[in-house]
């Protein structure tokens, strides 16, 4: 009925032929962690003038999981604030770098008040933008890059390069990376609920320059450049640079 007779033999003999490998990968597996125990318990012996018991305890109890689960009434000693001064930074309870009401608020980490990051070379910012503000279109004026993460809210974003093509120009939402390289352009308008985010610069004093606001580098160049420049009459280039005189890199919604 089934077009020809099962080798039942071959079928056993396969079977065990793969049980006894497995035991045999075991038992080589187990010599190995035997040996390894042997060596650790003699490295260690050496290297800590312990008792060879110390050594059983102390490398046997050890369960070989990187991230181990302590029991709830084991009881951690409490950090003491000269053990983490300078090296950690409440971004939520610093002093503000830029508060503009209605506009948005900015925490740059910097050497001065984050010292690890001269060590590690990159500075970060966290930027709270208010719901329709607008960030004021800005640049890295000393070849940083910026990595830049969506905290919290939603809203759009635009990336110009260095030879004036868009580069990016889409909506963010929570969770949403995105990377400006250097000397690219970026500006960011919040939706009416507002946008967080949080920045890696690569290097531990950022400076930026704007285009647009009281720190405008337009503001540095004379009538007669900036007409030529964008080769527009005087009227035109006096209107332009009139506007957004006061105001900081924000710029709350209009009313």
């Amino acid at each position: 009925m089934f077009g020809k007779e099962l080798d039942f033999s071959s079928c056993f003999s396969d079977s065990i032929g793969k049980q006894f490998d497995g035991v045999k990968h075991r038992w080589k597996h187990k010599k190995e962690r035997r040996l390894l125990g042997r060596t650790l318990r003699t490295r260690d012996r050496i290297t800590w003038d312990l008792e060879e018991s110390t050594v059983k305890t102390l490398v046997g109890s050890q369960s070989g999981n990187g991230i181990v689960k302590l029991d709830s009434t084991f009881k951690m000693p409490e950090p003491k604030i000269e053990h983490y001064n300078g090296m950690a930074l409440n971004c939520e309870e610093a002093p503000l770098d830029v508060d503009i009401k209605n506009g948005g608020k900015v925490v740059v980490l910097n050497t001065k008040n984050l010292p690890l990051v001269g060590e590690v070379g990159l500075g970060a910012d966290l930027v709270r933008l208010d719901g329709s503000a607008m960030c004021s279109p800005g640049f890295s004026c000393d070849s940083a890059l910026q990595v830049t993460y969506i905290v919290r809210g939603s809203g759009r974003v635009q990336v110009v390069g260095v030879d004036g093509k868009r580069v990016l120009e889409t909506r963010l939402k929570a969770g949403d990376l995105f990377i400006v390289p250097r000397f690219f352009v970026v500006s960011k308008i919040a939706d009416p609920e507002g946008m967080d985010w949080f920045s890696i610069i690569t290097t531990p004093n950022p400076i930026f320059t704007h285009l647009a606001g009281r720190t405008s580098v337009w503001k540095a160049l004379s009538p007669e450049v900036l007409q030529a420049a964008f080769n527009v009459p005087a009227d035109v280039e006096e209107k332009f640079t009139s506007k957004r005189k006061a105001e900081e890199i924000f710029f709350p919604p209009p009313n």
